[in-house]
């Protein structure tokens, strides 16, 4: 009887862990610790190696990592009953290490995502904040060398939920930017970016985003290149004339996917 109440209490007490823990995904370099009950040389806190397994007294290397804990706990516990009939056992997580999604390209910042628990793309894209420079046409997920889904347009902007995928640690997901949404201000000025374009933005508002010409700039000119159907079109602005005499005439109006080239003086 009384042993059967130690078991109801054990029970109780490891139950809620495992609900808040039982979806993570362990990886290599988390720590673990192993609670079998009434066995005490068979308590242990172990890292997960690089290879993915677990060591623990009395049993094989177990693999741990790519599985949840009670994935774990069931592989572990029928090793175990090999040694001890009815094993009572529990593992939980010490320490998580390496279950890390990174998000990268141009059409976002830099992150890294730390999973504590089964993460997918779409829940990735929507925590990263605005994709609007991101073209989702031409992003794709990267895993073990290869891209596992390419193009997230229809899921993240068309709601086509069935194409989510459950995102495994290490995952790179590469939102590159878009070309089509922005200016591009390159060459000698003191902050070379890529700019959102706005409707109505003009040279001189490209300019200011991107810090102004630095010190080795030909102020005198510089030229705006464009597409213009099939044909590169090229738009020289005078300005020198904009800024010191206020020309407007050369404030010319910019177009979604322009590069202005601000070029260095010779003298």
């Amino acid at each position: 009887m009384k042993k059967m109440f130690l078991i109801t209490m054990l029970v109780l007490l490891f139950a809620p862990g495992v609900c808040r823990a039982g979806d993570y995904v362990i990886g290599e370099g988390d720590v673990l610790s192993i609670h079998v009950w009434g066995e005490e040389e068979m308590q242990t806190t172990t890292a997960v190696r690089p290879d993915g397994k677990i060591s623990m007294p009395g049993i094989d290397d177990v693999t741990a990592a790519g599985s949840t804990l009670p994935e774990l706990k069931a592989r572990v516990k029928k090793k175990i009953s090999a040694l001890i009939k009815d094993p009572i056992l529990n593992i939980s997580l010490v320490r998580s290490v390496n279950s890390r999604v990174y998000v990268v390209g141009g059409g976002v910042d830099p992150q890294v995502f730390d999973m504590t628990q089964r993460t997918t793309l779409l829940h990735v894209l929507a925590s990263v904040g605005t994709l609007v420079n991101a073209d989702l046409n031409k992003a794709y997920v990267y895993r073990d060398g290869k891209k596992v889904m390419t193009d997230f347009e229809g899921l993240y902007s068309r709601g086509e939920f069935e194409k989510d995928i459950q995102l495994h640690p290490g995952d790179t997901i590469f939102l590159p930017v878009k070309y089509d949404r922005n200016v591009f201000v390159l060459g000698a000025v003191n902050d070379p970016k890529a700019i959102l374009f706005q409707e109505g933005m003009t040279v001189l508002d490209a300019l200011l985003q991107a810090g102004d010409f630095n010190k080795y700039a030909d102020e005198d000119e510089i030229t705006i290149i464009r597409k213009n159907g099939g044909e590169q079109v090229t738009v020289k602005v005078r300005t020198k004339d904009l800024i010191k005499k206020g020309d407007l005439q050369q404030n010319v109006m910019l177009e979604a996917g322009d590069y202005i080239i601000a070029r260095e003086s010779f003298f």
